[in-house]
């Protein structure tokens, strides 16, 4: 048996004053609510989901945890919105630099990041690695994805992604030796969406933070060029999903066909 999901159900005093607060302030998205007037409703955002339930089902003060992936920045964020933070970020001894926010009905949110779990947490990218945007000549593609040691050349090579399918490749560079060491692929279909194919980083330059870095320069790409609304997919491993989760992608369902000649 697998469990799915697990959303909160909390206590509101005004659905309405509920719905707006966790929109308004704290930056949560896609609010619904259900009846006339209105006693049940729910706010979304980055597959994180809770419901309220208006004079019922619970008690003020109820707690919850959320992780956010720079709880500072958003601690930035929600405070110049008026939001009610009881204490600021701070680092604890169990690895979470967290704050604490109160909402309208005395709901506690502990919102939270991890600040250690590996041992390279701590570690910057190394100061040799230079992180570049590109639009790659006709033939370049395959030639990353075998430079950065993930595919391998062959007598009948695959079909070239056409250049006009292209947004944006982000590539890692060793500026001692000029080599290539880690790629991203942005696909787009030159309207609203787009794909992020082929995120690799050569084994020798792992878990040293050039795959973050490779992410957030896309990232950045999207946030200032993509259109309002626009969607952007990616496919990986459940393994890997902690990692894409950073970045603001939330799991969907989605289904697969291989082609065998």
């Amino acid at each position: 048996m697998r469990f799915n999901t697990i959303i909160p159900i909390l206590y509101s005093s005004s659905i309405i004053n509920s719905l707006n607060h966790y929109t308004d302030v704290l930056g949560f998205e896609n609010k619904w609510d259900w009846g006339s007037p209105p006693t049940f409703g729910g706010i979304y955002k980055n597959g994180i989901e809770i419901f309220f339930c208006e004079n019922g089902q619970g008690h003020p003060g109820t707690w919850i945890s959320i992780m956010v992936d720079n709880v500072d920045e958003y601690y930035e964020t929600i405070n110049a919105k008026g939001a009610n933070i009881i204490s600021p970020p701070e680092s604890m001894e169990w690895n979470i630099r967290e704050m604490l926010v109160k909402d309208p009905d005395g709901h506690i949110i502990r919102f939270g990041n991890s600040i250690s779990g590996k041992k390279n947490s701590g570690l910057s990218m190394p100061a040799s690695v230079r992180i570049v945007q590109r639009i790659p000549e006709p033939g370049e593609l395959l030639y990353l994805s075998t430079a950065v040691g993930w595919a391998q050349p062959a007598e009948k090579p695959s079909p070239e992604i056409p250049l006009s399918s292209i947004a944006i490749v982000v590539v890692a560079e060793d500026s001692v030796t000029n080599k290539i060491i880690g790629c991203a692929f942005l696909l787009t279909d030159s309207t609203n969406f787009y794909y992020v194919k082929n995120v690799i980083v050569h084994p020798a330059w792992q878990s040293k933070r050039i795959g973050t870095a490779l992410m957030q320069e896309l990232t950045a790409w999207l946030d200032k060029n993509a259109p309002d609304n626009a969607m952007v997919a990616l496919h990986t491993g459940e393994n890997l999903a902690p990692f894409y989760k950073r970045f603001g992608f939330t799991k969907a369902f989605s289904m697969q066909r291989f082609i065998k000649r």
